[in-house]
């Protein structure tokens, strides 16, 4: 017996949609995620491989500048025992030529920042074991928030494949959040900026992609990290007592982040009060 003509016409239709929704040419909400695909095209690979060539280059000609040094010596910390031979090794050599290791220090750490190379916290831990707490304060917020506008600029570039790639549900997550706080943004930055609800990595490249202007990033990132910073720098002051670098951020650090973080947001929530009431 042959169905209905009704029910044949609602049942093509119901395959039409299912089948429109499931065509790679239909439109994607942002952050979907590209499932056995490469989330570069060729010019965008081509794009961030020049980019990074270019970085290479210029920290390449910086290094040649430096004084003799044992490099075999010199290398990324991945662990605390590393960074504690590393200090020990730098010490003289930062005395010796305070300018050009700073100038490589600096680079070194933009770069790192930039390429999202993993071990940004161990430079921090160096800067505060080597220059003290003001000194190194100043040059962890300065290298951070230079690569961290790198990496900004970068994402805006070939960022958004990327993001899509691997972070599809915490992306469209803070496009909503982003979009419900157009006009507190800025309040809104610095508390994930201030505190871990968000990775820092996450921030750098999602940001462009989510519209967030580069002045309210940049302000954002100057003044959230500096908290963070400092708590991170002080701690290099005393290498010998660090076991690893979950020691940094214990209880108590993170509680107290979270409340310099509330108090930032907090016109924010007044505001919303207000309008409820």
């Amino acid at each position: 017996m042959a169905a209905p003509r009704n029910l044949v016409v609602e049942t093509g239709r119901l395959m039409d949609e299912e089948n429109a929704e499931d065509s790679p040419t239909s439109k994607k909400p942002i952050g979907a995620k590209l499932e056995g695909k490469v989330p570069l095209t060729r010019w965008e690979f081509a794009a961030a491989l020049g980019v990074f060539i270019i970085f290479s280059s210029g920290l390449f000609c910086i290094y040649l500048t430096m004084p003799a040094a044992e490099y075999s010596k010199i290398k990324l910390p991945r662990t605390m025992s590393d960074l504690r031979m590393l200090k020990d090794h730098l010490v003289t050599y930062a005395e010796a030529y305070p300018a050009k290791f700073i100038l490589g220090y600096c680079s070194t750490y933009i770069f790192m920042q930039t390429f999202m190379i993993p071990g940004t916290i161990f430079m921090s831990l160096l800067a505060g074991a080597l220059f003290g707490v003001v000194r190194g304060l100043f040059l962890v917020v300065f290298n951070a928030t230079a690569g961290a506008s790198s990496c900004y600029f970068l994402s805006k570039l070939i960022g958004r494949p990327i993001v899509a790639w691997l972070w599809p549900e915490k992306l469209r997550f803070f496009q909503a959040e982003i979009s419900k706080r157009r006009e507190k943004l800025l309040n809104y930055m610095l508390f994930l900026r201030i505190t871990p609800t968000l990775p820092n990595l996450f921030i750098n490249l999602a940001s462009p992609i989510v519209d967030i202007p580069f002045h309210v990033f940049f302000l954002a990132t100057l003044i959230g990290l500096i908290p963070a910073s400092y708590i991170t720098v002080r701690a290099g002051l005393a290498l010998g007592d660090l076991k690893s670098v979950k020691d940094l951020y214990d209880f108590k650090t993170l509680s107290v982040l979270f409340l310099i973080g509330s108090i930032s947001i907090f016109p924010t929530l007044l505001k919303r009060k207000r309008i409820y009431e």
